[in-house]
Protein backbone atom coordinates (compact mmCIF):
# COMPACT_ATOMS: atom_id res chain seq x y z
CA UNK A 1 0.00 0.00 0.00
CA UNK A 2 1.14 3.74 -0.59
CA UNK A 3 2.58 5.98 1.54
CA UNK A 4 -0.32 8.32 0.31
CA UNK A 5 -3.09 5.43 0.95
CA UNK A 6 -1.56 4.78 4.09
CA UNK A 7 -2.14 8.14 5.24
CA UNK A 8 -5.26 8.57 3.94
CA UNK A 9 -6.31 5.56 5.70
CA UNK A 10 -5.63 6.79 8.77
CA UNK A 11 -7.25 9.50 8.43
CA UNK A 12 -10.78 7.64 8.09
CA UNK A 13 -9.93 5.24 10.86
CA UNK A 14 -8.98 8.49 13.37
CA UNK A 15 -12.62 10.55 11.53
CA UNK A 16 -14.63 7.18 12.18
CA UNK A 17 -13.63 7.04 15.87
CA UNK A 18 -14.39 10.14 16.35
CA UNK A 19 -17.56 10.31 14.84
CA UNK A 20 -18.87 7.06 16.88
CA UNK A 21 -17.50 8.67 19.77
CA UNK A 22 -19.44 11.83 19.40
CA UNK A 23 -22.59 9.68 18.20
CA UNK A 24 -22.30 7.87 21.70
CA UNK A 25 -21.75 10.39 23.74
CA UNK A 26 -24.69 11.98 22.14
CA UNK A 27 -26.81 9.32 22.91
CA UNK A 28 -26.23 9.12 26.08
CA UNK A 29 -28.02 12.69 26.98
CA UNK A 30 -31.18 10.51 26.20
CA UNK A 31 -31.59 7.83 28.89
CA UNK A 32 -30.34 10.16 31.97
CA UNK A 33 -32.96 8.86 34.61
CA UNK A 34 -31.85 5.20 33.74
CA UNK A 35 -27.78 6.43 33.57
CA UNK A 36 -28.00 7.78 37.05
CA UNK A 37 -30.03 5.30 38.84
CA UNK A 38 -27.86 2.57 37.35
CA UNK A 39 -24.72 4.50 38.51
CA UNK A 40 -26.41 5.23 42.09
CA UNK A 41 -27.30 1.36 42.38
CA UNK A 42 -23.73 0.39 41.29
CA UNK A 43 -22.58 3.17 44.39
CA UNK A 44 -24.92 1.56 46.53
CA UNK A 45 -26.90 4.23 46.83
CA UNK A 46 -30.23 3.07 47.89
CA UNK A 47 -33.28 4.12 45.88
CA UNK A 48 -35.00 7.19 46.89
CA UNK A 49 -32.37 8.38 49.40
CA UNK A 50 -32.33 11.79 49.97
CA UNK A 51 -28.74 13.34 49.53
CA UNK A 52 -28.16 15.35 52.39
CA UNK A 53 -26.95 12.69 54.43
CA UNK A 54 -23.70 11.78 51.83
CA UNK A 55 -20.94 13.81 51.32
CA UNK A 56 -18.51 13.74 48.28
CA UNK A 57 -18.75 11.75 45.08
CA UNK A 58 -22.14 9.76 46.56
CA UNK A 59 -23.90 13.05 47.60
CA UNK A 60 -23.48 14.41 44.20
CA UNK A 61 -24.75 11.26 42.57
CA UNK A 62 -27.26 11.61 44.81
CA UNK A 63 -28.06 15.16 44.11
CA UNK A 64 -27.82 14.69 40.70
CA UNK A 65 -30.45 11.47 40.86
CA UNK A 66 -32.76 13.65 43.01
CA UNK A 67 -32.58 16.64 40.69
CA UNK A 68 -33.08 14.86 37.85
CA UNK A 69 -36.85 12.96 38.82
CA UNK A 70 -38.13 15.81 40.88
CA UNK A 71 -37.45 17.51 37.31
CA UNK A 72 -38.57 14.86 35.28
CA UNK A 73 -41.74 14.10 37.24
CA UNK A 74 -42.69 18.14 37.66
CA UNK A 75 -41.37 19.31 34.27
CA UNK A 76 -40.88 16.97 31.61
CA UNK A 77 -40.49 19.63 29.13
CA UNK A 78 -36.90 20.37 30.55
CA UNK A 79 -35.64 17.02 29.14
CA UNK A 80 -36.41 18.01 25.94
CA UNK A 81 -33.30 19.75 25.84
CA UNK A 82 -31.51 17.18 26.20
CA UNK A 83 -33.17 14.99 23.32
CA UNK A 84 -31.50 18.35 20.91
CA UNK A 85 -28.81 18.09 23.03
CA UNK A 86 -28.38 14.48 21.44
CA UNK A 87 -29.63 15.43 18.24
CA UNK A 88 -26.92 17.76 17.55
CA UNK A 89 -23.88 15.18 18.50
CA UNK A 90 -25.40 13.06 15.45
CA UNK A 91 -25.36 15.89 13.15
CA UNK A 92 -22.08 16.96 13.88
CA UNK A 93 -20.99 13.63 13.13
CA UNK A 94 -22.88 14.09 10.29
CA UNK A 95 -20.60 17.15 8.75
CA UNK A 96 -17.98 14.70 9.22
CA UNK A 97 -18.62 12.70 6.05
CA UNK A 98 -17.06 15.25 3.88
CA UNK A 99 -13.94 14.86 5.27
CA UNK A 100 -14.52 11.40 5.56
CA UNK A 101 -14.59 10.86 2.15
CA UNK A 102 -12.68 13.78 1.30
CA UNK A 103 -10.03 15.29 4.33
CA UNK A 104 -7.76 17.45 1.81
CA UNK A 105 -10.78 19.60 0.79
CA UNK A 106 -12.91 19.17 3.65
CA UNK A 107 -9.98 20.14 6.45
CA UNK A 108 -11.39 22.36 7.65
CA UNK A 109 -14.30 20.68 8.91
CA UNK A 110 -11.17 19.19 10.88
CA UNK A 111 -9.82 22.27 11.97
CA UNK A 112 -13.40 23.05 13.38
CA UNK A 113 -13.65 20.28 15.59
CA UNK A 114 -10.18 20.91 16.94
CA UNK A 115 -11.63 24.76 17.78
CA UNK A 116 -14.80 22.96 19.81
CA UNK A 117 -12.87 20.64 21.11
CA UNK A 118 -10.57 23.87 22.56
CA UNK A 119 -13.93 25.41 23.33
CA UNK A 120 -15.28 22.95 25.85
CA UNK A 121 -12.14 23.65 28.36
CA UNK A 122 -13.46 27.22 29.16
CA UNK A 123 -17.13 26.19 28.60
CA UNK A 124 -17.23 23.19 31.33
CA UNK A 125 -15.57 25.91 33.28
CA UNK A 126 -17.35 28.89 33.55
CA UNK A 127 -20.52 27.40 32.99
CA UNK A 128 -20.07 24.82 35.01
CA UNK A 129 -19.27 27.22 38.25
CA UNK A 130 -22.31 29.18 37.60
CA UNK A 131 -24.48 25.88 37.46
CA UNK A 132 -22.37 24.82 40.59
CA UNK A 133 -21.00 21.95 39.13
CA UNK A 134 -18.48 20.10 41.59
CA UNK A 135 -14.32 21.24 39.95
CA UNK A 136 -13.35 17.67 39.37
CA UNK A 137 -16.72 16.88 37.59
CA UNK A 138 -15.83 19.80 35.32
CA UNK A 139 -12.39 17.83 34.69
CA UNK A 140 -14.21 15.29 33.67
CA UNK A 141 -15.98 17.44 31.32
CA UNK A 142 -12.90 18.76 29.96
CA UNK A 143 -11.51 15.48 29.29
CA UNK A 144 -13.76 14.93 26.32
CA UNK A 145 -12.55 17.82 24.44
CA UNK A 146 -9.18 16.72 25.25
CA UNK A 147 -9.64 13.27 23.97
CA UNK A 148 -11.47 13.99 21.30
CA UNK A 149 -8.84 16.22 20.05
CA UNK A 150 -6.07 13.51 20.00
CA UNK A 151 -7.65 11.76 17.29
CA UNK A 152 -8.80 14.81 15.25
CA UNK A 153 -5.61 16.31 15.52
CA UNK A 154 -3.97 13.60 14.01
CA UNK A 155 -6.07 12.91 11.32
CA UNK A 156 -5.86 16.70 10.59
CA UNK A 157 -1.83 16.06 10.42
CA UNK A 158 -2.40 13.24 8.27
CA UNK A 159 -4.60 14.77 5.85
CA UNK A 160 -2.02 17.61 5.37
CA UNK A 161 0.70 14.88 4.74
CA UNK A 162 -2.31 13.63 2.35
CA UNK A 163 -2.32 16.88 0.86
CA UNK A 164 1.67 17.11 0.41
CA UNK A 165 2.06 13.84 -1.07
CA UNK A 166 -0.91 14.97 -3.46
CA UNK A 167 1.22 18.02 -4.44
CA UNK A 168 4.42 16.16 -5.34
CA UNK A 169 2.98 13.36 -7.37
CA UNK A 170 0.68 16.11 -9.20
CA UNK A 171 4.79 18.18 -9.65
CA UNK A 172 6.41 15.37 -10.68
CA UNK A 173 3.76 14.44 -13.63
Amino acid sequence: MTDNRVMLRRVRILLGLFMIGLIASGITALPLEWEIDTLAGLMGIPPGLAPEPLDGLHGWIAFVRHGLHETHARYPFIAYGTDWLAFAHVMIAVAFIGPLLDPVRNVWVITFGLIACAAILPTAMIFGELRGIPFNWRLIDCSFGVAAAVPLGLARFYAARHRESQARRAGSA
